[in-house]
């Protein structure tokens, strides 16, 4: 398995954010890199992060924040 980088990381959110992507799967291993980059973003109250079975995220973009 191919380990994300911070840029990697940043590419998809942002893919997510622009709508060129509708989710963005997140291997249980790439949690906490990903949830870290995504908290300190100003715009991190529009991801949802859906748990799956066997700990891996499904992220979506809302176009409003939740709360």
């Amino acid at each position: 398995m191919i380990k994300m980088n911070d840029e990697t990381i940043h590419i998809q959110l942002e893919k997510l954010k622009n709508k060129e992507l509708q989710e963005f799967l997140v291997k249980k291993e790439e949690f906490l890199a990903v949830r870290k980059i995504i908290v300190d973003r100003d715009d991190f109250k529009h991801f949802r992060g859906t748990a799956l079975r066997g700990g891996d995220v499904l992220y979506e973009y809302l176009d409003e924040p939740r709360s």
